[in-house]
């Protein structure tokens, strides 16, 4: 029976840092310091609480994990590993940045189901490419397909109609 406890709580500590080394990455991803993430978060978030977080030296509960993740505006399941145990990797940047930028602050205050759409559309892109900066999306040619098809114009008149949105 001992061994039993033994082996949970060597999982719990694996699972603590797996989690712990996502709430690094995102935060690293978003540029901010643990000092910054304690002031903006106007101390919601002590610096040295998400530092043992991160370090997995402390567990996260479900209803804090879920506030931080509301706080770095990412789905609550990218900070937690998969059914192998496992996070994926955040993904390098492409060499050669497309020309399109989705401003993703504009995005959120624009209203109208173009922009519903849109804003789906972009939550599922950094989904896919976990790119959580919250600021501006690239845009790639892939993408744009998709959104010329949401806002009924030609791939070539797409980078236009953004914006023509305020979102370009």
């Amino acid at each position: 029976m001992g061994m039993d406890t033994n082996e949970d709580e060597g999982q719990t500590t694996r699972y603590a840092t797996v989690v712990g080394g996502r709430l690094r990455q995102i935060r690293k991803q978003k540029k901010m310091s643990l000092q910054e993430v304690e002031s903006v978060s106007d101390h919601e978030f002590k610096a040295s609480v998400l530092g043992a977080y991160e370090r997995g030296e402390r567990s996260i509960s479900v209803p804090r994990l879920h506030r931080l993740a509301l706080f770095y505006r990412v789905p609550v399941d990218q900070l937690l590993p998969g059914e192998n145990g496992a996070v994926s990797a955040v993904p390098e940047r492409e060499g050669a940045a497309a020309k399109t930028r989705i401003d993703i602050e504009v995005l959120d205050g624009l209203n109208g189901p173009d922009a519903e759409m849109l804003r789906r559309y972009v939550r599922m892109i950094q989904v896919q490419r976990q790119d959580f900066n919250g600021r501006v999306l690239t845009i790639r040619r892939d993408d744009i397909r998709g959104i010329a098809c949401m806002l009924g114009v030609s791939e070539d008149q797409a980078g236009s109609r953004l914006g023509e949105m305020g979102l370009g």
